[in-house]
């Protein structure tokens, strides 16, 4: 593998570091690019001692001219990690003053962006209006994380971590699964993620924390072996880089069951990794509901239960996943889970976990299946965990 690593002006670049030693480790040749404002936050000498390779921070030099468009033919991947707001700024709009938006403009690889920047920054409608229009042009970009930032500030912004950054990339870089067969190649699979709103009135609803990051890996790895994707997602910010992935948005549980319903029959497989709400509001006010006493009673009622209606109807040979969040008496929750709604497998999850669950990068699972066995796995990004349950839904579809 050859890959351009390009550092733009952001405390995150010392990250970088660890990046580029982690393919170098895995046999890849590294080429780092590095914008002015990258230097002044990881020196140069260090990143070309891991990559053994010089490090370029401008076109031309007193070294000589550093053909940009060599560089752009010469990569399998270009990765800018991390990308500021400054430079998404300039990738989306064509901008050319660096070595490092010119490699972009002369890449004709895979690209991949790594944001970093501070919570404001991030869902400034600037910022997020360059990551439409760079996913538009074919620019894969991997989620930020959420969590302290280098204001002192908590939310998202958070560049994702090295490990995270090379596991996304694998996922979808196209010239890895080339070299390896595809275990899921002409299967259907349908997926679903993120939580579900029940609506209260027009303005308020009942919800839950979920992201919809680990449905989203799923759907990526999957199609990356080979799968046929239709992914159910319910009301988050996120989106799968994946252009090939149908992405079917939907609101509430009910919204969630009928576009399951509508595929379920002709899918190979299907993971329900969404958070489905269980209960709804029984009485939808048509308009806000006004403050008037100290107390309010809602009066619920239960939502229709996705994954028991779907695996009373699953057929033979069809593989059905599911996931179990719990928080106390996990295994046995689990296993019940599993019998009740039919499935081959459950991924447990506990939130007892630190770094699992909800809005994390990161997860923790056991996969329990239907007699009883187990298997336990560390803390991994979330990309790396898809790849777990995905291998072994492939042992499932290649007895």
């Amino acid at each position: 593998m050859k890959i351009i690593l390009g550092i733009s002006g952001s405390i995150a670049a010392y990250k970088s570091a660890h990046l580029t030693r982690l393919w170098v480790k895995q046999g890849a040749e590294v080429q780092v690019l590095m914008t002015e404002a990258a230097a002044g936050f990881i020196a140069p000498l260090t990143l070309s001692t891991l990559s053994k390779r010089p490090v370029f921070s401008e076109v031309s030099s007193e070294a000589g001219w550093n053909n940009h468009v060599e560089l752009g033919l010469w990569a399998d991947a270009v990765v800018i990690a991390p990308a500021s707001a400054n430079t998404l700024a300039k990738l989306a709009n064509g901008l050319c003053d660096n070595i490092l938006s010119a490699v972009y403009l002369s890449a004709r690889c895979p690209v991949f962006v790594a944001p970093a920047m501070d919570v404001d920054m991030w869902h400034h409608p600037a910022t997020q209006e360059n990551i439409r229009r760079l996913q538009s042009y074919g620019v894969r970009v991997i989620p930020v994380g959420h969590g302290e930032l280098a204001s002192g500030l908590v939310g998202e912004g958070r560049m994702a971590e090295p490990e995270e950054i090379a596991a996304f990339v694998a996922a979808n870089l196209p010239g890895i699964g080339d070299r390896k067969p595809k275990t899921l190649q002409g299967k259907k699979a349908l997926v679903t993620a993120g939580p579900t709103f029940e609506a209260l009135d027009p303005v308020r609803f009942i919800g839950n924390h979920s992201s919809g990051k680990m449905g989203i890996a799923l759907a990526e790895e999957l199609a990356a072996q080979g799968a046929e994707v239709t992914l159910v997602l319910g009301p988050t910010d996120l989106k799968p880089a994946n252009s090939a992935i149908e992405v079917v948005p939907v609101m509430s549980a009910q919204e969630m069951y009928e576009a399951c319903v509508r595929v379920f029959s002709r899918t190979d497989i299907t993971v329900l990794a969404a958070a489905v709400a269980d209960y709804r509001p029984k009485f939808v006010s048509d308009t806000k509901i006004k403050k008037k006493d100290n107390e309010l009673t809602l009066e619920l009622e239960k939502t229709v239960d996705i994954a028991a209606t779907l695996g009373k109807t699953k057929r033979p040979g069809q593989i059905f996943i599911g996931f179990a969040l719990e928080t106390n008496d996990e295994l046995q929750n689990a296993q019940l889970k599993l019998e009740k709604k039919n499935f081959d497998f459950i991924v447990l999850n506990s939130m007892r976990d630190t770094g699992a669950g909800f809005g994390h990068n990161t997860n923790k699972i056991i996969i329990v299946h239907r007699d009883g066995s187990k298997k336990d796995f560390p803390l991994k990004a979330k990309t790396e965990v898809a790849q777990d349950i995905v291998a072994e839904i492939a042992r499932l579809a290649n007895p």
